[in-house]
């Protein structure tokens, strides 16, 4: 009996580490697949998702935020100014980007502005430019300039496909890279939680994830570009988060628990700020 119990535990290894070879090569082809080279940045990042889908999503997701929480008319000066703001930035990304040829970019973009009256300070955009600010942003945004910083910032992250990346990277991790039909079809609710989650809109799913170093970068440069494109002086941005940093205190702002801000950013922000400048059309 002895004898037979071990020339079946060799038997069993001998077929599971094939086996286990096979699926780490299936793995990494899914990744090596699913990496695509991104219009705006020029690097190549996990996309498993297809943007199409993202956008419907987001139609219903977004539609769905806003009716459980108080959007403010557009007739207040505040929700004003935020419209006023979203539509200078994304007229200004459309003209540039049909300029370059590029207006597969902004396929399927639907632009909607909505101001929530929150206590947060908090902004994002979900795929299509369906973007909400909170009014508890503003106090710290404080003009329209830096208002503009953060809408661009936060648009730059939808247009350069970053909720796309991590909510690849959560779909491989959590559901082994499934398609996003599958997903909401056998677990709908972990995929809407993903997806929230994914765009910074995680607070009542209890986490959020955060922006990788480098997806910050890059919102934090495209944001700066944007902003000035649509004539707003993109200098405002360093007073922005050196307020957002003071801001933080025992209990940061929601904005900050996904945009982290610290020296790194500031210098980043600085070496940004002269190709920034040069979009900028009231540069003195």
């Amino acid at each position: 009996m002895q004898s037979k119990r071990k020339v079946a535990i060799i038997h069993f290894t001998l077929n599971y580490e094939p086996m286990k070879k096979i699926l780490g090569l299936a793995f990494i082809a899914l990744l090596i697949g699913g990496c695509a080279l991104n219009q705006v940045t020029g690097r190549k990042q996990l996309s498993l998702v297809p943007e199409s889908e993202l956008q419907l999503m987001a139609v219903s997701q977004y539609n769905t935020f806003l009716k459980e929480n108080k959007v403010l008319s557009s007739s207040t000066s505040k929700a004003a100014m935020v419209d006023r703001v979203g539509a200078r930035i994304s007229g200004a990304i459309k003209k540039y980007y049909d300029g370059k040829g590029k207006s597969s970019i902004l396929e399927g973009y639907k632009w909607e502005f909505n101001t929530v009256e929150s206590p947060d300070a908090n902004a994002w955009c979900m795929p299509g430019g369906k973007v909400v600010v909170y009014t508890g942003l503003l106090p710290l945004t404080q003009n329209e300039a830096g208002l503009a910083v953060v809408m661009g910032h936060e648009i730059a992250h939808s247009i350069a496909k970053h909720g796309n990346e991590r909510m690849s990277q959560a779909m491989v991790q959590q559901m082994g890279g499934v398609a996003l039909q599958v997903a909401l079809a056998q677990k709908p609710q972990q995929t809407q939680d993903l997806f929230m989650m994914s765009y910074g809109i995680g607070s009542q799913v209890g986490a959020m994830l955060p922006w990788s170093r480098q997806q910050e970068s890059e919102a934090d440069k495209y944001g700066l570009i944007f902003a000035a494109m649509a004539g707003y002086d993109p200098r405002e941005a360093i007073p922005f988060w050196q307020r957002m940093s003071a801001a933080g205190g025992a209990k940061p702002p929601e904005f900050l628990s996904t945009h982290p801000s610290d020296e790194t950013r500031m210098k980043n922000m600085n070496k940004y700020m002269p190709e920034a400048l040069k979009y900028y059309t009231g540069k003195k």
